[in-house]
């Protein structure tokens, strides 16, 4: 699989997210559930505290991806939803601790 990352000159900067991400070459294409701030237990993680469930949020992730024998730089695309968007920071200091903060994925963030 061969993955460009691609910011334009035509879109605005991005700050910690690229605008398109080109693949070619896939030879499969693996979908993760929406993951929560849930243990293996089945205990929530966290509770009041975005970036304990942030980082509990992104191990999970990570387990799935060892799953398949995968890594954070094989994530194309990555959608976060929040309550407070301004907690979005917080987020994206967890984040960069997993995403190759060079070519990161296509990002989206909804808020309510």
């Amino acid at each position: 699989m061969q993955k460009k990352f691609i910011n334009p000159e035509t879109l605005p900067p991005t700050f910690g997210y690229s605008h398109v991400v080109e693949i070619s070459n896939a030879k499969r294409t693996i979908y993760i559930s929406g993951q929560v701030a849930i243990n293996t237990n089945g205990q929530i993680v966290g509770v009041g505290d975005l970036a304990t469930q942030m980082q509990q949020v992104f191990e999970n992730i990570k387990s799935a991806l060892e799953t398949l024998e995968l890594q954070f730089n094989d994530v194309v695309k990555l959608t976060f939803f929040l309550t407070d968007i301004p907690q979005m920071a917080i987020v994206r200091d967890i984040r960069d601790q997993y995403i190759d903060t060079k070519n990161p994925p296509a990002s989206s963030a909804v808020a309510n």
